[in-house]
């Protein structure tokens, strides 16, 4: 077992895939936790980031190997002071900037983005990899981007739908029509975690709003069968149910 660890601790091709793996499976276990608890940041945003740090760390490696090996040469000619990693340090200090500016607060609590900008950061490790030839961990990465962007996005929404927790937008006639909303959904044996009053424009009018988080206490409870109960009351002009 010792002499496994020791061989997987070296830099090699083998070892590389490893730690990209390694990094993909932690991160889909923490990111499926937050998914459960349906936060913004979910599976795959979690995934991307993980694979993304992982790989700018193998591409340090890479470059130390590659500058005490083949281009030993180089190195030499330039001098001992360059450090190629530097280099890669500023791109993804750079790439930061751009991919903050895709994470947007929609309002009623939504944040969007977050997969997106997870995403320039790690096709950003991933174009440093390949500028610098690391093409075998480049395509390993490709297709994890492909299957996290493509694939996960349809089971991700649907493991969502199947849920229990969920959040919901609702407006209504007046204040005083709020607890009606509230006893029909405590009528559905369902559990309030958290409220946000809002006020919201109408059709020219203020109308009161709500965003409530909640757990659904039947087994059979459906998401669909919760928001047909709610917009079933009279006070009630709009209700939604908000995803991350």
């Amino acid at each position: 077992m010792s002499a496994i660890l020791a061989s997987l601790k070296e830099f090699n091709f083998f070892s590389a895939v490893v730690r990209l793996i390694l990094a993909m499976a932690c991160g889909s276990v923490v990111g499926f936790g937050r998914s459960k608890k349906k936060q913004n940041a979910g599976l795959r945003t979690y995934v991307l980031t993980s694979i993304g740090a992982a790989m700018s760390v193998l591409l340090a490696c890479y470059e130390y190997k590659m500058m005490t090996g083949q281009w030993a040469a180089a190195v030499a000619e330039i001098g001992m002071k360059f450090d190629a990693s530097r280099y890669s340090a500023q791109v993804i200090s750079g790439i930061g900037f751009l991919a903050a500016g895709t994470i947007l607060s929609s309002g009623h609590q939504q944040v969007t983005g977050l997969t997106t900008a997870a995403g320039l950061f790690t096709s950003a490790c991933m174009g440093m990899a390949a500028g610098a030839g690391m093409y075998d961990c480049v395509i390993i990465v490709l297709v994890i981007l492909i299957v996290v962007l493509d694939v996960c996005y349809p089971l991700e929404s649907a493991f969502k739908r199947r849920l229990r927790n969920m959040t919901i937008y609702v407006e209504f006639a007046s204040i005083e029509d709020f607890d009606d909303i509230l006893d029909t959904i405590r009528g559905e044996e369902a559990t309030i975690y958290d409220i946000d009053i809002e006020r919201t424009k109408r059709e020219g009018s203020k109308y009161p709003a709500a965003v409530i988080v909640l757990q659904m206490g039947r087994e059979n409870a459906s998401h669909s069968g919760m928001l047909s109960t709610i917009a079933g009351l009279p006070c009630v002009h709009t209700i939604h149910e908000l995803i991350a």
